[in-house]
């Protein structure tokens, strides 16, 4: 999961967007913490487009709290045109070099673009042996450079005196790509384009500022943010923006959709409305669906609703207010440490550092623990085993908000194999966490959270279908 986001002064072409492009990848931090990167364009610089890209966090690529260094990349990259992005690796390695955007450069300026991209190609290793048996040099192990090399084969199918089409072009790789992919797309001649893959597995929303800058992004928060009314990007629809025209069109016959419900319950930023659904009310409408479906007596005065931080808070409170037990934050959230989901490194170390456990709330008590989700189960049993050998809990009742992961993710989810899951190579048991009790929200409960119809969702991940 990666988060993209665009910004094109129509109008004054002497607006710097840098400023919005930062701005916007701090609210997409939640999408990607291994890199983040910008590509500005500004036709005054010899360099017309350049890139900036490393590993770290927003604020430590682009220097935030250094002064000087700030302002130097404010002004060595400033344009009237950017695009932006901050990864989360689903494919290759995690060195600087697959930061993105990716900038391909060419002489001609219609040729030289760079890319950022979200989501994630199936059918990436048949793609790249292809490109190889035709003579192309595969540097990184990465999916985003086997579009680059597709999306310059189109490009440069085009003759020097011919506009580029990029209808076309994007039609074209639909015939090659099986995944999920939203691409921001930018070249040397001021050409931008944004767009949603035909399933809509991944989110894009775009609107106006009052100053006539277009913004595109992974989600709405960063619009919101911005005090920009946000317009959802339908699946399989693209922005093209040419000096200061802008066209949104299909570029493919619409097919049935397959919304990621993932975006709702654990990806999706609180303040986000994705494809028309709050993510701040689906999870409310999960921590109801919890509670209507409870089974435990809880008369007794000596339980506490715990929730898992961060993305269960909502879920958790909802569901006290429904039984009318005590809501309790009694695991607080170090924030220097990434979401242990997202880092896959070494998870076992991370939750260590990740928690603080509000021993004297918890000492005693009879904990509802509330969590979005159990993909590894790792984060999991090493919370409830500290909930009761450290902070003392009597009990630690274990409730879920989504059915039980059973089948790999192939679209842009890390959990590609069925042994890494652990309800795809276990019967859940509460026992596997030193757990009293284990209980997942019921299929009917997740699909009534959503508010989405079941067809129009991918649910593969706990349907296996």
């Amino acid at each position: 999961m990666c988060g993209i986001v665009g910004a094109y002064s129509l109008k004054d072409k002497t607006k710097n967007v840098y400023p919005l492009i930062v701005r916007g990848l701090l609210d997409l931090q939640h999408r990607g913490q291994l890199s983040a990167g910008i590509t500005s364009y500004n036709p005054e610089r010899k360099r017309i487009l350049q890139t900036h890209k490393k590993n770290g966090k927003v604020h430590e690529v682009f220097e935030i709290n250094h002064r000087y260094k700030s302002k130097r990349l404010l002004e060595d990259y400033s344009g009237h045109a950017a695009i932006g992005h901050t990864r989360y690796a689903t494919s290759g390695n995690n060195e600087d070099q697959l930061a993105q955007p990716f900038e391909r450069p060419h002489g001609r300026k219609s040729k030289w673009f760079s890319l950022a991209f979200n989501g994630n190609l199936a059918n990436y290793a048949q793609l790249k042996s292809g490109l190889e048996e035709v003579g192309y040099n595969m540097t990184y192990d990465s999916d985003t450079e086997v579009i680059m090399h597709f999306l310059s084969r189109e490009v440069q199918s085009h003759k020097p005196w011919e506009d580029l089409n990029f209808k076309e072009i994007f039609k074209n790789l639909l015939t090659d790509f099986d995944g999920s992919w939203n691409i921001a797309f930018l070249n040397a001649d001021g050409k931008m384009v944004a767009v949603r893959d035909p399933l809509g597995l991944r989110p894009m929303c775009w609107g106006f500022s009052k100053d006539d800058v277009l913004v595109f992004s992974s989600e709405s928060v960063v619009l919101s943010n911005l005090q920009i009314e946000a317009h959802d990007l339908n699946p399989g629809e693209m922005i093209v923006v040419e000096g200061e025209k802008v066209t949104i069109v299909p570029y493919t016959a619409p097919i049935p959709t397959s919304y990621c419900f993932f975006e709702w319950i654990y990806f999706g930023h609180l303040a986000s409305v994705i494809d028309g659904e709050s993510t701040y009310n689906v999870r409310e409408r999960i921590g109801e669906g919890l509670a209507k479906e409870e089974t435990l007596q809880l008369e007794e005065n000596d339980w506490i609703v715990v929730p898992v931080p961060e993305s269960s808070y909502v879920a958790g409170a909802k569901y006290a207010q429904v039984t009318g037990i005590p809501f309790v934050q009694g695991l607080l959230k170090n924030h220097s440490v990434g979401r242990t989901f997202i880092d896959n490194t070494n998870r076992q170390y991370n939750i260590s550092l990740k928690f603080t456990h509000l021993k004297e709330i918890i000492q005693g008590k009879k904990v509802i623990l509330i969590d979005d989700s159990i993909v590894r189960g790792t984060t999991m049993k090493a919370l409830v085993t500290n909930l009761k050998e450290w902070s003392g809990a009597k009990e630690v009742h274990l409730r879920i908000g989504c059915p039980p992961i059973k089948s790999p993710c192939f679209y842009g989810i890390d959990f590609p194999t069925i042994k890494e899951l652990y309800a795809g190579a276990n019967t859940p048991n509460p026992k596997d966490f030193n757990a009293d009790s284990l209980k997942y929200l019921s299929f009917s409960g997740l699909i009534g959270a959503v508010n989405k119809k079941q067809e129009d969702l991918c649910m593969a991940c706990i349907t296996s279908k």
